[in-house]
Parts: structure tokens; C-alpha cells; sequence
């Protein structure tokens, strides 16, 4: 396929940035409505809007990329008071070992099958959000021994899943928060996003120490996400009980893309 750059006569580097800073706004927008699941599209917008050739690269660059745009929404939902710290560093701090041995893991692994991997997480992320989700939950819990001993686990694998598939890791560190501590929905969506920024830095400084992240590329996508993510922020907060209508229709978007990552791969 030609790269829409060259379609459309326009400047390649030009084209680069622009498009680049799109995705992370697209990325930030998701990230803000959805918490960390909203990440999985970064990987996929480098390699087929931007023009990022390298898969190993694009992981990489959209790790660091998704981890500061994290970051922004997880600021917002601070001021809010939705983040709880304690559960959330402790999830957050053991899933750094498994954040790095995962991209340790797939930086060794073919390029088109990583994508296939990768292809594979994202309908089982479109999946995970087809459930309807238990927003009922504790809206005060606090961390104590038993509930460290249920996180520290829950966070290390899925610290690995981030890493390998290169994404997030809120399709499963939202689960994960409320399985592990019975908070509701709506503070792990918020708690998530602290992981997310780690995990995805943790990704991305292993991508860095091969010289595979494009760093012109992460500050447009950052730039790009500020805006997606001002935008999200009251759109979570404005769709209330048609959340879970939302959550099926970018399930089902995922999954469209999933099949395309997957089609292309398979052509090499």
C-alpha cells in the first residue's frame, strides 16, 4: 500500500509529525474515556497512518508515546479524586519486572510475528470490553496485607503483558484493580492509567537502549494527545449510563483493526 503521504502530495516529514500528532489525540481521547484500554490503537496508527516501517519500532515509539499521554489523563483524573495511590503504585511497581521482561522477550521475536501477537491482544482486549463491566464496588478501599498479597501478582503479569504486546495493559490492570481490591469501575478505569504510564516507560526505555523509538514521533503524538485527552475527559464523564454502549462500539472497532493488523502481517 502506498503511504498516504505520497497519495496525497504532501511532505513526508511534514506528513510524519501531522499525522503522528493526530494519533496521539486519538490515543489520548480513548485513554481518557476508556483508561488504559484506549492504548491498544497507537501501535496500529504508526505502522498504517503514520508510515512507521519497523513493527519493532512502532512498539516501541507508541509505548512512549501512550506512557506520557497516560500520564495527562491521569492527571485529570487526580484532580478529580478518582485515583487511589496506594493500590495503584503497588500494581504499578511490580508490574515493572514483568513490563521488562516482556519487551525483553519481544524485541528477539520476528517483526510480523509480533504483529500477529499484537493482532491477538486486541481482540482479546475488544473481548474483555464486550463484558459488562461491575461498576458497583468499594469506592474507599484501602491497601492492607491481603490486598497487597492479591495485587503484587495480578500487577507482575500483567506488567509482562504490556510489555510484550507493547500496549498499555488496561484491559487487564482494569480487571485486575477491581478483582484484587473490589474497587469500582470508575476509580480503576482512573487507578489504571498510573500503570499504564509505567508500564509503557518501562517498554519504551528497553525499545531505547536498541535505538528503536522514534522520538520526533513521541513528542508529536504527545502534543497531539494533550488535545485528545481535554477532549475525553468530560466526554467519560457526560456518557454516565451509555458507557457501556460506548465500550461495545470501540470494542467492535478494535476488532476491525485486529483483523487488518492480522491480514497484513500474514502478507508480510
Amino acid at each position: 500500500m502506498e503511504p498516504a503521504a505520497g497519495r496525497l502530495n504532501v511532505d513526508p516529514a511534514l506528513w510524519t509529525l501531522g499525522a503522528a500528532a493526530l494519533s496521539g489525540a486519538v490515543v489520548g481521547l480513548f485513554l481518557a474515556v476508556f483508561g488504559g484500554g484506549g492504548s491498544v490503537l497507537a501501535a496500529p496508527l504508526l505502522l498504517y497512518f503514520v508510515g512507521v516501517s519497523d513493527p519493532h519500532v512502532a512498539i516501541g515509539t507508541s509505548a512512549a508515546g501512550v506512557a506520557l499521554n497516560a500520564i495527562t489523563g491521569l492527571t485529570g483524573h487526580a484532580r478529580a479524586g478518582r485515583v487511589k495511590w496506594p493500590c495503584a503504585s503497588l500494581f504499578a511497581a511490580t508490574g515493572v519486572l514483568g513490563a521488562l521482561a516482556g519487551s525483553t522477550l519481544a524485541k528477539r521475536v520476528d517483526g510480523q510475528s509480533l504483529l500477529l501477537f499484537f493482532a491477538l491482544a486486541m481482540v482479546l482486549i475488544a473481548l474483555s470490553m464486550l463484558r459488562k463491566p461491575r461498576s458497583e464496588g468499594d469506592a474507599a478501599v484501602r491497601l492492607d496485607r491481603r490486598l497487597t498479597l492479591r495485587l503484587a501478582p495480578m500487577g507482575l503479569g500483567a506488567g509482562f503483558a504490556a510489555g510484550f504486546f507493547g500496549i498499555g495493559g488496561g484491559f487487564l490492570i482494569v480487571p485486575g484493580l477491581m478483582a484484587s481490591t473490589g474497587m469500582t469501575l470508575l476509580h480503576a478505569q482512573a487507578s489504571s492509567l498510573l500503570s499504564v504510564a509505567v508500564f509503557g516507560a518501562s517498554t519504551s526505555a528497553n525499545y531505547a537502549v536498541s535505538g528503536l523509538v522514534d522520538w520526533p514521533v513521541v513528542v508529536a503524538m504527545v502534543v497531539g494527545g494533550v488535545f485528545g485527552t481535554a477532549l475525553g475527559l468530560p466526554i467519560a464523564r457526560a456518557l454516565g449510563d451509555r458507557a457501556a454502549l460506548g465500550r461495545r462500539l470501540f470494542a467492535g472497532l478494535i476488532i476491525l483493526v485486529a483483523v487488518y493488523v492480522a491480514v497484513r502481517a500474514l502478507g508480510g
